[in-house]
């Protein structure tokens, strides 16, 4: 980060580390999936190819994580366990947790044409992602039949409410009232007697969820002059179901399992759901402070250079993200302002916002997972020749500032930040593309003031760099303005009517003027 008086800001940051020897399961959920699954008309109770895209992002995030070594899912939920010595993203929750939620959005959208070629994808889907930390293999293998056990429970019902819908003819209050209090068994003889449906029968996927998790298997690299193969082993994420994952039997025959995380010593047979959610690693941000979420590319180097953006500054890259960022405002009303640069955003939420209860890692989650999906469902709009080659991924973290003018410092920090790191890179790119090499161009710049890059750009380039393009040199400030909506009645008399809209702005928000002029944001 580039030096500034406001750096001091940092400090209100809080490591969020989970401990060694604490198992990490990031669980994510989908959010309001059931308006979701009505809006893209899925078939009731389950849609086979909806679980297979769940599936297929699960995979892919199990490629893309090496750490990641398990996975169960079921309906809109997934849970990925990463082995026991990992230290990725050096155990920090919030990171682990945001930036596996992001991929998982992002590939779900990539995916949507695979298993809906003929269904337009309506809206961006979001996901909620939340860390278990499970104190020893035990407590996991509860968890993980805890899981199993809600997903027969959940798909039996399912199962029979939607036979009394459809073939049964029973309104849905009339359907919840039979199965008020319906034990297994009795609903179990209801699908069989009325509708002739062995429940046992039905499709694995249904009843049972799906594990996914690595196995060494022969992979052909290559194959010599007279073709034949030759093979390697390499770990591949592969499908796996099983009527008790979290059985010894299931468990303890496959070496991978045992190797990243240990065996069962014993069957699970009794599950206490109360004593499984207090392994939640749950943070609750401080009442009455302002939040902000701020959101950060991952590897945005390699992904800007692998889909050729433009050097220094991609506009349509800046204008994909602020896309994202109105998006983010229109969907979220406690979002008061946000402010981007470059592959970053940070989102303020008002001082009394009650946004999930104010639970970090799902506020988080929701915003950076609707971002993450709004950014591969934007992409064609900004880049309509340009192919996306691999989804793009963020992570997240929530920071809690305690008075106004400490959010106003943070945000002239990431200002100061945003004009800094521009003018360096518009000197560097410029000698690059000049003829020097990247090391050379660095060397050149090491130790030069403001001033100094300045009479570089303008002698050597003929850049005057106080007029290149604002969005460039202050970055974007998206926020909500009040506007008068004048209509026109039959007696001829106007009509006034107060209204909000959100606007896109490349201003100086360090000066105090501007949130002189916006009073209304922070007030």
């Amino acid at each position: 980060m580039a030096n500034s008086k406001y750096e001091y800001v940092k400090s209100f940051e809080v490591e969020d580390e989970v401990m060694p020897p604490n198992l990490i399961v990031v669980r994510i959920d989908g959010r309001d999936f059931r308006r979701f699954s009505e809006i893209h008309e899925f078939e009731k109770p389950n849609d086979e190819k909806a679980l297979n895209l769940m599936n297929q992002c699960a995979i892919a995030v199990l490629e893309e994580y090496p750490d990641i070594v398990f996975s169960y899912g079921y309906s809109d939920e997934y849970s990925f366990v990463l082995k026991k010595t990992s230290k990725f993203y050096q155990r920090r929750s919030s990171k682990i947790s945001s930036v596996i939620v992001s991929f998982f959005s992002s590939v779900y959208v990539t995916k949507w044409k695979e298993f809906f070629p003929l269904k337009e994808l309506r809206y961006p889907p979001s996901f909620c992602s939340k860390i278990v930390c499970c104190a020893s293999l035990e407590v996991l293998q509860a968890y993980l039949a805890w899981r199993q056990r809600d997903c027969h429970i959940q798909n039996q019902y399912n199962t029979c409410f939607w036979e009394l819908v459809r073939k049964g003819r029973k309104i849905e209050m009339e359907a919840q009232e039979i199965l008020k209090d319906a034990k297994e068994q009795d609903i179990n003889e209801l699908l069989h007697q009325q509708f002739g449906i062995n429940y046992n029968e039905s499709l694995a996927l249904f009843r049972q969820g799906t594990c996914i998790f690595k196995t060494e298997v022969e992979d052909v690299v290559k194959y010599n002059e007279d073709g034949t193969p030759v093979k390697r082993l390499r770990r591949k994420a592969s499908i796996f179901r099983s009527e008790n994952i979290a059985g010894r039997r299931f468990w303890n025959e496959h070496a991978s399992l045992l190797k990243d995380l240990g065996n069962f010593s014993e069957d699970c047979f009794k599950i206490n759901p109360d004593y499984i959610r207090s392994f939640l690693f749950e943070s609750k941000l401080m009442p009455s402070t302002w939040i902000v979420i701020r959101i950060d590319g991952c590897h945005f180097h390699r992904f800007s250079d692998i889909h050729e953006f433009s050097k220094p500054n991609d506009k349509q890259a800046l204008d994909l993200m602020n896309l994202c960022a109105v998006a983010v405002l229109e969907e979220f009303q406690d979002i008061i302002f946000s402010y981007g640069v470059s592959d970053e955003y940070s989102f303020v939420l008002k001082k009394d916002s009650q946004l999930y209860q104010r639970r970090a890692s799902e506020m988080v989650s929701v915003i950076l997972s609707f971002f993450s999906s709004m950014y591969v469902m934007k992409w064609k709009d900004v880049f309509p020749k340009k192919e996306l080659k691999y989804p793009p991924s963020f992570d997240g973290r929530a920071v809690c500032y305690p008075s106004t003018e400490i959010l106003q410092d943070y945000l002239a920090w990431r200002q100061v930040d945003c004009h800094i790191n521009n003018q360096y890179n518009t000197c560097f790119w410029s000698l690059v593309k000049s003829g020097k090499s990247k090391s050379e161009a660095q060397s050149y710049l090491k130790g030069t003031q403001a001033r100094e890059k300045n009479e570089l750009l303008f002698k050597e380039f003929g850049i005057d760099y106080n007029t290149l393009p604002l969005m460039f040199r202050q970055g974007s400030s998206i926020f909500r303005v009040k506007t008068k909506n004048t209509s026109i009645l039959e007696n001829g008399a106007s009509v006034g009517k107060a209204q909000t809209k959100i606007i896109t702005d490349y201003c100086n928000i360090i000066e105090k003027s501007f949130w002189e002029a916006h009073a209304s944001i922070l007030s």
